[in-house]
This record gives structure tokens, sequence and C-alpha cells, in this order.
């Protein structure tokens, strides 16, 4: 139930950069790696349910007998690619330019289908537009979640797109399965304050938020700043995520 702020400041090198604590105290390992230009790289899922999340970069996902283009320039403008794979699998990436990709991942012994999510794949929700005057509207980009995995995975993986000045998660609202955010601001320098339960955190570039004990969770981004994190839940056993709980009174606004 803390804000990781092991990697800002710092300048991602090629190689995997995982984050400390996360898989601990969530069930959720976080890594950011950097695959450079026209490099490859091969990811082993092992034990663990696995998600691979473009962030940025352009290359290829070569996926048993597909080789799936992917290209992303940034993550303002465009959807990402995403692909969802079970326990002892395997990936290769080609780097065409460089590419920095997040995985996410649990551990999950039983098996299901791998998929690869093309950005016309990822639903879109302009959550919070004409509420609030739209001071909560932002983009909430949906990868998979019960409706669309199958029923023996254990994560749910999204993003969102809060624009600058605004709110997002907001009105507050908890779930009892846990969750992490990770951040990232464009301009780079650029920041917003989370809040998880009664404490206030200072968010910055390449943060990560641990959400634990169905804590209250919101966020605002700085005027100027957009912000962008991956947002990912894992399933608690015999209660998976189906959706989350508006903290009262707070629920009466959107109402």
């Amino acid at each position: 139930m803390k804000l990781i702020s092991s990697f800002r400041d710092f300048q991602f090198t090629a190689g995997i950069h995982e984050y400390p604590d996360v898989e601990q105290t969530t069930g959720i390992k976080f890594s950011i790696v950097i695959i450079a230009e026209n490099d490859q790289s091969y990811i082993h899922t092992g034990e663990y349910e696995t998600a691979i999340l473009l962030i940025e970069g352009k290359g290829e996902f070569i996926y048993q007998d597909q080789t799936i283009s992917v290209q992303r320039s940034n993550w303002i403008d465009e959807n990402p690619c995403v692909i969802h794979l079970p326990k002892d699998d395997i990936v290769q990436i080609n780097a065409q330019n460089q590419c920095r990709v997040a995985i996410v991942q649990t551990k999950n012994s039983d098996s299901f289908p791998g998929r690869v999510f093309i950005p016309n794949d990822i639903d879109v929700e302009h959550r919070g537009k004409d509420q609030l005057g739209d001071t909560c509207y932002r983009l909430v980009r949906l990868a998979f979640d019960r409706t669309n995995a199958p029923k023996a995975a254990k994560l749910v993986l999204g993003e969102v797109l809060n624009f600058p000045g605004k709110w997002s998660s907001y009105p507050p609202h908890h779930h009892k399965q846990p969750e992490i955010y990770y951040y990232e601001f464009s301009p780079n320098e650029g920041y917003g304050h989370g809040e998880l339960g009664d404490k206030v955190y200072k968010l910055k570039h390449q943060d990560l938020l641990m959400i634990t004990n169905s804590l209250d969770h919101s966020q605002v981004s700085a005027p100027g700043y957009y912000l962008y994190y991956i947002w990912a839940i894992r399933h608690l056993a015999n209660d998976p995520y189906t959706g989350f709980e508006y903290t009262k009174p707070f629920d009466q606004l959107i109402s």
C-alpha cells in the first residue's frame, strides 16, 4: 500500500527493469522492458500468466504461427497492442525501432489459449464525459477482463489517458482485488497527485502505485501535463473482479 518511485528520473536502458516489492504486496509482477532498435527479445512466461503491452515503438510480435506487426508512436493518440499468454509459453519481439513494453504477470497454474489484441480490439470508453463539467473526463482503454478473456485467466488489464488538469478514477472508488497503476507523463517532467485511502502521493514519471485492502483511489494531473497509466487487477480465488464500488457520499455526484 504505497507508491514506488525507484525509477523516477531514471533513463531506462535496454533490458528488463522490474519494480521491487510489487509481487510480494499485490501478487502482480511488473516490469518495463526496453528492446533496442533492430534487436529482439524472447519472453518466456514460466509459471506466470503474462500480459505484454506496447507502450511505444515499432516491431513485430511473433507468437505460434503468427507474425503481428505492431506500432505505437505515442500513448496520447493511439491504442496499445497487447499479447496475453498462459504459463509455459513464449513470444518473440523484434524491434524495428526501440520498443518500450510493460510486462504484467501473476502466478497461474491453469492454461488457456493465448491471444493478441491489436489496437482495434481495445475498447475505449469516454468515461466522465459531460459529467461534473468534464472535470473527470478521461479515456479508459480496456484490453481484457472477464468479458473477453478466458475464465482461467487471473488478470484484468487496461490503460487510462488522464487529460491535463483533470481527474480520473473519480469519484473515488474501491474493490477487494489488488491493483497496480504504472504512471507516465507527457511532457515527462509533469506531475499529479494520487489518493490511496487517506494518503495523498505526488505522482511523477515512471512511478507505480500499489492498491490493496479495498482502499479508495483516484488521481489528478497538473494542468499542462497528460497523465497516462497502465492499470492491472488480479482476480482473487472465488472472487473475480467484476467492477468497482463508488465511495459514499461521492457516488451521488454522478447519480
